[in-house]
């Protein structure tokens, strides 16, 4: 067996064939959905952008809890240790 079948995994028209017989169902079946290369690359460009603004609001909003929650704790823990002082 050549390096270049090797390589392939077959003859070098076998496996044309194969792709191109792949590449017709893949192209029937994303015609039959809708769907076209770049709107998917689109798509999962929008799904990152929306996970990671998800992510960073989430992270912005915990931080807002920490330091709404620490308004609060914070001086009445001061005080705490500075009474316990005594």
């Amino acid at each position: 067996m050549s390096n270049m079948n090797r390589f392939l995994g077959g003859s070098p028209g076998s496996v044309l064939a194969k792709l191109i017989f792949l590449s017709l169902l893949v192209g029937a079946f994303m015609a039959f959905l809708g769907l076209t290369p770049f709107g998917l690359i689109e798509g999962v460009m929008n799904w990152v952008r929306s996970v990671l603004n998800l992510s960073l609001d989430t992270v912005r909003e915990v931080g807002l809890w920490i330091v709404y929650g620490a308004i609060i704790v914070v001086p009445i823990w001061l005080l705490t240790r500075l009474f316990s002082q005594r």
